[in-house]
């Protein structure tokens, strides 16, 4: 497999939403997990370049926005500011200078935290904002292509031209632990080889997220407790969320742990995946799904050298989150899972339909394999696509009827 090394230069999925939303709306919006790429994107895609930035990691540039905002809003008429969640008032000042002076395209901020989950946030800008969300990189930005996999494509070709379309992908083949490994941050995925390397990496990310991120976001009482529970989390890769159980294995009381999940889903670390809850005549499981953003990440903090079956589920998940977060009219994301147990990874609901998608780390998929994505299929009719089984090894087949099994190299 060929990856691009250039950091600064490698496309984006999200550049072309963000140019979609600086042309209809004043301000635009752009969070997640620090070292995803947000400044890199928002200050060297090419209409971009030459804004006036500022970025709150300068502490003058801090200290202004937090005593003087509406001055330093005013320091151009079009403005990017980094780093915004450090500074949570300026997005008052923000909102006169917009009411003032409305204008497409006038602000561009950044966070490394989900503005609207923030306690401290008290100004959304709504109907002045656009919000866009930059994942880590999927594995086909990682290759230069600037996309995430052909989900649109499927969505938009009947179920019949499914294996052809799949067929016609030129993508290289690649062992799915080993970009389960590298994960998507730009550094450790497109500039770092080795093993060693990339866990130094991610230890410092890890140092730099405890001690400097919560800290523009919540007090914490314990680091040490604190990294316990990202550990636990991690463990618990594509495990149906249960607080108490968590907190139990932590020795740490509910409130807090549910607290402490709160500040890693702000945060962009932790991805509750809700249950997929229109109930037709089966019970269904709602509680969410935990994945994290970032497999290689996951695995560091997890101490675990060899991904499992739940990290390539993981891999597909944020695959789909960069996708779906890449359009500006997103689909639905959830699981599926009744009482008696049967469960499927994902489904997509777009429009008034729905594609169920089972992962198996197999490379040789059995019809067995298949049968809660009949049950699904059967559960909701007409609404439900063909149900597509991504698989680990090389081949393309109709399992059952209307059931495709695919190699995941294929579609991500």
């Amino acid at each position: 497999m060929i990856i691009i090394h250039d950091v600064d230069t490698a496309p984006r999925l999200a550049a072309g939403a963000l140019l979609e939303t600086l042309r209809a709306m004043p301000v635009t919006i752009v969070t997640g997990a620090r070292q995803t790429g947000k400044t890199t994107l928002v200050h060297t895609l090419a209409p971009l370049e030459t804004r006036a930035y500022l970025t709150l990691d300068d502490m003058d540039v801090l200290d202004q926005a937090r005593r003087a905002p509406d001055d330093l809003v005013a320091r151009a008429n079009h403005l990017t500011i980094d780093e915004v969640q450090r500074a949570p008032d300026l997005l008052v000042a923000i909102k006169r200078a917009v009411d003032r002076k409305r204008g497409r395209g006038r602000f561009i901020l950044t966070g490394s935290a989900n503005l609207l989950l923030m306690r401290t946030v008290s100004e959304t800008l709504a109907g002045r904002a656009g919000y866009l969300t930059l994942w880590p990189m999927t594995r086909r930005e990682q290759l230069g292509l600037g996309r995430a996999g052909i989900w649109t494509e499927l969505l938009a070709a009947t179920d019949d031209e499914w294996r052809d379309l799949v067929a016609a992908e030129r993508v290289t083949r690649e062992d799915w632990r080993l970009l389960a490994r590298r994960g998507g941050y730009p550094t450790p995925a497109l500039e770092l080889e080795s093993p060693a390397d990339r866990a130094t990496w991610f230890a410092g990310y890890t140092r730099t997220y405890l001690e400097r991120d919560l800290a523009d976001l919540s007090a914490i009482s314990s680091l040490p407790d604190f990294r316990r529970l990202m550990r636990a989390v991690c463990l618990r890769v594509g495990q149906l969320m249960n607080q108490t159980e968590l907190g139990r294995d932590v020795a740490l009381p509910q409130p807090t742990v549910h607290r402490w999940l709160n500040l890693l889903e702000t945060s962009y670390q932790l991805v509750r995946l809700p249950g997929y809850s229109v109930n037709r005549t089966k019970r269904l499981i709602k509680a969410p799904k935990l994945y994290w953003a970032d497999t290689g990440l996951a695995l560091h903090l997890a101490g675990q050298a060899e991904p499992a079956g739940a990290h390539l589920e993981n891999v597909v998940l944020a695959d789909l989150l960069a996708w779906r977060d890449g359009q500006l009219d997103p689909p639905s994301l959830g699981y599926w899972r009744t009482a008696t147990g049967e469960e499927v990874d994902f489904v997509i609901e777009a429009g008034n339909r729905l594609l169920p998608i089972e992962v198996k780390a197999t490379t040789k998929p059995r019809v067995q394999d298949a049968r809660h994505l009949q049950s699904f299929r059967e559960e909701y009719g007409n609404r439900s696509r063909a149900g597509l089984l991504l698989h680990a090894g090389d081949k393309i087949e109709w399992l059952a009827p209307k059931i495709l099994a695919v190699p995941w190299w294929r579609v991500l």
